[in-house]
């Protein structure tokens, strides 16, 4: 898979150092993936979930750090595209803002 983009990534990391190396290690992961579907993320992911935004939005969201972190991504299948795009603390993911800010980012507010 094409993971876009490990900038953000790098971003978190260096907000919460402690987290580098899962986050590289996900990231690691990504790329050699050669994902079609939810079920075939979850063979390597198990935890990894689908989230339906209140504005139909679908989203691939991954625990990492030993479920301290969330790496949120939307997932192209057809063109093997992995979109990062929110890194969130686990307290942070809870709180669901972080919804409100994808949908606006996708028009569907």
């Amino acid at each position: 898979m094409r993971v876009i983009s490990r900038k953000r990534l790098a971003e978190f990391w260096a907000r919460h150092p402690e987290a580098k190396d899962s986050l590289n290690a996900w990231y690691k992961i990504a790329l050699k993936a050669d994902w079609e579907n939810l079920q075939q993320v979850r063979e390597t992911f198990p935890h990894a979930d689908g989230v339906e935004l209140f504005c139909g939005l679908v989203v691939t969201v991954f625990n990492a750090g030993g479920n301290k972190y969330r790496v949120i991504t939307r997932i192209i299948y057809p063109y093997r595209r992995v979109y990062v795009k929110l890194v969130l603390l686990h307290n942070e993911y809870d709180k669901r803002n972080w919804q409100v800010k994808l949908c606006r980012e996708y028009g569907n507010d």
